[in-house]
C-alpha cells in the first residue's frame, strides 16, 4: 500500500499501487517521499479516514511492524516493516572507546583532574545499546503517524521466564497449561535454534521440541535439554542419546550441546526493553493494547501465517473474533539502522594504525553519504539506471550501493538525490509466495 497525504499533510487512507500510479499520472498528486512510499494530494484537504493499528513485536535484532486495519471479522494487513537495529554495533563501539580510555590512563601522560561528576547514572537508565531499540521503535512509531491515522497501539510485551525455563518445576504448573499451553517454551526454543532440525537442517517442514536426554532416560524439560527436530529425525532418535544417534557426526552432536547451553543474552535484552518501550509507547497518548508471545504464536498457527519478524507483528494481540487476514502477500519493507556516521577521520589496519583519511567535508557538490540517488548514466561501461546509497569521494566520482552490489566511478553530474540521509538503509523484499504457510509446532506437549 502506498501512503497518502492530504494536501495540508494530513494523513489520509493509504491506497494500492494502481491507483497512486494514476493519481502521479494525471498530475493529481506529488510524491512526498521515497521510503516508505508516500504521495500528497494536491486537490483536497480532507477525506474518509479509517481505524488503523500500529502493532509491533519487539526483538533483541529485528523489530516487527505492521500496519493493520481490523473489523469485526476481518483484518486487513496495509503495511509490513522489519526494523533492524544496531544494538550490537553500538556496544562495540562502547568497548572500543573503553580500551582506548584504559590506555591512556595506563601511559605516561599528563594528568588532568576531573572537571564534573559525569559517572552518575538516574534510577532505571538502560545502556544506549539497549536504549537504541526503544528510541528506534518510537521513531518509526512518531514517522508512520504522521503517514497513516494511527488509532491504536498494539504491543507484543515479550517476557521469557528464564528461571521457569530452566525448571519448570520452580512454580504452579498452571504456567503451562491452558489454551496456549508450551507456547512460550515452543516460541522461545524455535527462535533460539533457527526454526530449523538441529540433526538434518530441514527448514519449512513441521517441526517438534525433542529431547536431548530423553525422559525415559531422566530428562527434564530444561529449554537446555530442548530442541527443534523434524518427524522423521525425532521418530529415529527415540529414546537414544545424543552420542548414540549422532555417533557418526561427532561435530555435529558438540554443537547442538554448544547451542543448546548457549547464554541468554537476546532474552535478556528483550526482558529489560520491554517496560521501557511500554512506557514510551504508552505516553503518546494513544490507546494501548498488549499481547503475550504465546498468544502471538497460536494466532499465527490459526491463520497459517508464514513465520517472519513482521508477519508476529501482524498476529500481535487479541484476535478472537477474527475470522481471516488479508493482505499478507504485500512486499515487506527492510529498514536497517546505520547510524549519523562517525567523527573518526582515519580507516586503521589490524594492528591500529591509519591506513587512509577521510575528507573533511561531509558534502561533495550537495551529496552526502548514504543520500538515496538515482544516476541516469549515458554512455560507458556503467551505462543505464542506477538507484540506491551514494558513497561520496573527494574525487567527484562516486560509489553507488544497490541490492545487487556496488557501482563504482560514477560522476556526480550523473546523480539526483530523491531522498537525504535520515540514517536508515531501506530495502524491499520481495513478495511472499501466497501458497506458504506456517510452520507447525507439532508433537505432544512439554
Amino acid at each position: 500500500m502506498v501512503f497518502v497525504l492530504s494536501r495540508n499533510k494530513k494523513p489520509l487512507m493509504p491506497c494500492n499501487e494502481r491507483r497512486a500510479r494514476l493519481m502521479l499520472e494525471r498530475g493529481r498528486a506529488r510524491v512526498h517521499r521515497v521510503f516508505p512510499f508516500t504521495i500528497r494530494l494536491v486537490d483536497r484537504r480532507d477525506g474518509e479516514r479509517q481505524n488503523v493499528a500500529f502493532k509491533v513485536d519487539p526483538g533483541s535484532k529485528t523489530t516487527g511492524v505492521a500496519l493493520v486495519r481490523q473489523t469485526k471479522e476481518t483484518a486487513h494487513v496495509l503495511s509490513l516493516i522489519e526494523l533492524e537495529h544496531r544494538g550490537a554495533r553500538i556496544s562495540e563501539n562502547l568497548h572500543a572507546r573503553s580500551a582506548l580510555r584504559r590506555r591512556r590512563r595506563g601511559a605516561n601522560l599528563r594528568y588532568r583532574a576531573p572537571r564534573f561528576n559525569n559517572r552518575s547514572r538516574k534510577k532505571g537508565r538502560l545502556p544506549p545499546s539497549l536504549q537504541h531499540r526503544v528510541d528506534g521503535i518510537r521513531s518509526w512509531f512518531t514517522r508512520l503517524r504522521k503517514l497513516a491515522p494511527v488509532a491504536e497501539v498494539v504491543q507484543e510485551l515479550v517476557r521469557f521466564d528464564t528461571q521457569l525455563m530452566e525448571n519448570p518445576d520452580v512454580s504452579g504448573v498452571e504456567y503451562q497449561r491452558g489454551t496456549l499451553a508450551g507456547y512460550e517454551v515452543r516460541e522461545y526454543v524455535f527462535e533460539k535454534l533457527g526454526r530449523k532440525c538441529v540433526y538434518c537442517d530441514a527448514k519449512n517442514v513441521v517441526l517438534n521440541l525433542d529431547h536431548i536426554q530423553s525422559k525415559a532416560c531422566g530428562g527434564s524439560n530444561r529449554v537446555s535439554n530442548l530442541v527443534p527436530a523434524c518427524i522423521p529425525c525425532n521418530e529415529r532418535k527415540s529414546s537414544q542419546s545424543l552420542g548414540e544417534f549422532l555417533a557418526n557426526d561427532k561435530p555435529r552432536a558438540e554443537r547442538i550441546m554448544k547451542q543448546a547451553k548457549a547464554p541468554l543474552k537476546d532474552v535478556a535484552a528483550v526482558n529489560t526493553t520491554r517496560w521501557a518501550l511500554f512506557h514510551a509507547l504508552s505516553g503518546t497518548g494513544i490507546p494501548l493494547s498488549v499481547g503475550t508471545g504465546g498468544r502471538t504464536k497460536y494466532n499465527r498457527s490459526r491463520y497459517g501465517i508464514l513465520k517472519t519478524h513482521a508477519f508476529d507483528a501482524v498476529c500481535v494481540g487479541p484476535m478472537d473474533t477474527i475470522q481471516s487476514v488479508s493482505g499478507t502477500e504485500k512486499p515487506m519493507l527492510g529498514i536497517t539502522c546505520m547510524g549519523r556516521g562517525a567523527y573518526q577521520r582515519t580507516r586503521l589496519n589490524v594492528f591500529g594504525f591509519p591506513r587512509g583519511y577521510l575528507i573533511r567535508e561531509k558534502r561533495v557538490k550537495g551529496f552526502a553519504t548514504g543520500d538515496m540517488v538515482r544516476a541516469d548514466v549515458p554512455t560507458g561501461k556503467h551505462r543505464g539506471v542506477h538507484v540506491g546509497r551514494v558513497a561520496v569521494r573527494k574525487s567527484e566520482w562516486f560509489n553507488i550501493q544497490k541490492p545487487a552490489g556496488t557501482v563504482q566511478g560514477i560522476s556526480w553530474q550523473h546523480c539526483r538525490v530523491t531522498q537525504r540521509n535520515d540514517g536508515y538503509r531501506y530495502a524491499i523484499q520481495p513478495r511472499l509466495l501466497p501458497g506458504l504457510k506456517a510452520e507447525v509446532s507439532g508433537g505432544g506437549t512439554i
